[in-house]
């Protein structure tokens, strides 16, 4: 996906005036991009889209006006763009129970590793990578960043009708599936092929 440049974003008036059709557009996009595994665990498929809103929200919320520090935001989330052959989310651990935060987190230890979250299309799998500097030996992010690189086969057996997608998570303390719906399926492969 080509990286977001200044050229992208609308005035602060502008982006103001269209905030609200925007956000409608925004929340009807991430409908088809957001899935709840299991009870705890829910991810965000990114996209050039839900980038470019989440720049527009930033320097709204913290009413950036200078171009260097607008470059500063842009170049943050266009790292989190997905490259070419991949796919790329915002993991979330959702708590609750403010009581129980530190508790349930701790219990996510080591779910950054390898093996843990996996795309599943007909019995073939593909693993996050997570972005490194969200968690440590004693203590976990909740909110994390991840790329799935796509070899050419899972996007075939994706692209087939009928193809059944999922996620799986196998971690030690916590394991879930979800089913992809279809809307989200052609989501990832408007990406791939973007």
């Amino acid at each position: 996906m080509n990286p977001l440049t200044q050229a992208d974003l609308l005035s602060y008036a502008d982006y103001e005036a269209q905030r609200p059709t925007f956000r409608q557009e925004m929340i009807a996009l991430k409908k088809r991009r957001r899935i709840e595994v299991g009870p705890l665990v829910t991810l965000v498929f990114e996209n050039r889209q839900t980038l470019l809103f989440q720049v527009q929200e930033m320097i709204r919320a913290e009413r950036i006006f200078e171009p260097s520090k607008i470059q500063d935001e842009l170049d943050v989330y266009n790292a989190l763009l997905p490259g070419a052959s991949e796919l790329s989310a915002t993991v979330m651990i959702e708590i609750t129970a403010q009581e129980r935060i530190k508790e349930i987190l701790d219990s996510f230890r080591q779910f950054d590793r390898s093996d843990t979250l996996a795309l599943t299309v007909n019995g073939q799998a593909v693993f996050a990578d997570f972005e490194a500097g969200h968690s440590k030996e004693d203590k976990i992010s909740a909110v994390h960043f991840v790329r799935f690189p796509v070899l050419p086969s899972f996007a075939n057996a994706l692209e087939k009708d009928g193809a059944h997608a999922g996620i799986r998570i196998a971690h030690e303390n916590y394991t879930a599936e979800a089913k992809v719906p279809p809307a989200m399926r052609e989501e990832w492969l408007k990406d791939l092929h973007a």
